[in-house]
């Protein structure tokens, strides 16, 4: 929890997304929500990323303790149709990772807020993020210090895994986990930024 008294429940479990709003100073409260991420067979990425991101809002305001808004967000890599969720064990962040080298990949960012009201609003940002090619020295000694687990495509860009990204074209926030441009109104829609908060637009 940042300092100061909460304005909002993060229905999140990402270390990252917790960072990120402490960097732009909202005082937040988590509520851990176990929501099924699984894409329908003929869901495209961009529909699957922003349902995951609402159910995860949706979920966080049914068990929540007072009526203060409620985040929830979701981020999701793909490539060529393929969603690279998080990897399984080693051997798939390997085959990820030799699959995304030397490629532009797309990353998609969505984020959901439910007002006291019950009320949601949601919004979505795109990156794309050029990997260099990789050599299996490489690949292998990244998956040694296990930075790929519970990574969407085996990757942290905010890690070592940002010396694999040759170019990007978006929002780096967004491809940490919560883009902050497109949060912040959604935060002020919902009444969880301060009336003299320097975020307010």
């Amino acid at each position: 929890m940042s300092s100061g008294a909460p304005t909002l429940w993060l229905a999140s479990r990402s270390p990252r997304r917790r960072e990120l709003l402490k960097q732009i100073g909202v005082s937040f409260a988590v509520l851990e929500v176990d929501v099924e991420e699984q894409p329908g067979t003929s869901e495209s990425p961009t529909n699957y990323n922003l349902r995951v991101a609402l159910d995860k809002a949706i979920a966080g305001a049914a068990r929540r303790p007072s009526p203060m808004p409620v985040l929830g967000a979701d981020t999701e890599v793909a490539m060529d149709g393929r969603i690279y969720g998080k990897p399984a064990d080693a051997a798939e962040a390997r085959e990820m990772l030799q699959s995304l080298a030397g490629r532009t990949h797309r990353v998609y960012s969505s984020v959901a807020v439910v007002d006291g009201a019950g009320q949601s609003k949601s919004c979505q940002q795109v990156s794309e993020v050029t990997f260099a090619e990789l050599s299996d020295p490489q690949v292998n000694a990244y998956l040694t210090t296990g930075e790929y687990a519970g990574r969407a495509g085996g990757y942290a860009i905010q890690g070592l895994g940002s010396s694999f990204v040759a170019h990007i074209e978006g929002s780096y926030s967004g491809v940490m986990g919560l883009p902050l441009f497109e949060t912040v109104p959604l935060l002020q829609w919902a009444g969880a930024l301060p009336p003299d908060s320097p975020l307010r637009r």
